[in-house]
């Protein structure tokens, strides 16, 4: 494969304020690598998902270096990355350190995009203080995303707490009933706390994306008068 084969949506950011990402899980190392090198001759930027570490040993030589890799998320950086422009409109609240890995990759997403989110880990409701210690710091943010697994009770109480726009991201951590993330994702579309937002199991990508979308639909609302 190589990259003339490759049919990339370079004016996505144009048309809908999105970055095309490049979702590595199914793909073998010879098509990111084509991915990559189209990239190059573009001088384009790259979000990477799902890009695992032997994955990432077995890319090319000449690409590897280009890559800004966090083993956490899975997630890179390839190429020009845009300098910051906005911070303190988003926070990710995880509720243990088990959701850090989703939680990091919708903070890893956003960064690509230029936003600077908060990251606030391990305050689930098992121990109810851990959360409402850091209530003021959370309710600063004009969105927030929810990352929990197990009965995903964190998106509830957030709900119901805080006035920001809530993006829920159910995790596949728990035990068997639990369901690889079912359990917590029918918990959050059950959810009696009204309009909350929920993305598929795991998807801090499609997360970050939803943050970015709501944060671009103010600054237009703003630029209107």
């Amino acid at each position: 494969m190589s990259s003339k084969d490759i049919v990339f949506d370079f004016d996505r950011a144009t048309r809908i304020g999105l970055d095309e990402a490049v979702f590595c899980q199914m793909k073998s190392p010879a098509q990111i690598d084509a991915i990559l090198d189209n990239a190059l001759q573009k001088n384009a930027g790259l979000l990477l998902t799902r890009l695992d570490p032997d994955k990432l040993a077995a890319l090319s030589p000449a690409n590897t270096p280009l890559i800004d890799y966090c083993a956490i998320s899975q997630t890179g950086f390839f190429g020009p990355l845009r300098p910051i422009s906005s911070r303190g409109a988003v926070a990710i609240v995880a509720a243990g350190t088990s959701d850090a890995s989703v939680a990091r990759e919708a903070s890893r997403t956003l960064r690509h995009s230029g936003i600077e989110a908060s990251l606030i880990v391990d305050v689930g409701v098992a121990g109810l203080w851990r959360l409402t210690e850091r209530l003021d710091d959370i309710r600063c943010h004009p969105v927030v995303i929810a990352v929990a697994g197990m009965d995903a009770a964190l998106a509830s109480v957030l709900g119901g707490l805080v006035s920001s726009a809530m993006i829920c991201v159910p995790t596949s951590v728990g035990y068997g009933a639990a369901e690889n993330g079912r359990t917590a994702l029918n918990a959050m579309l059950a959810s009696c706390a009204p309009g909350l937002t929920v993305c598929n199991i795991d998807n801090g990508y499609g997360a970050a994306c939803a943050a970015i979308r709501i944060l671009a639909s103010a600054d237009r609302m703003r630029d209107l008068g």
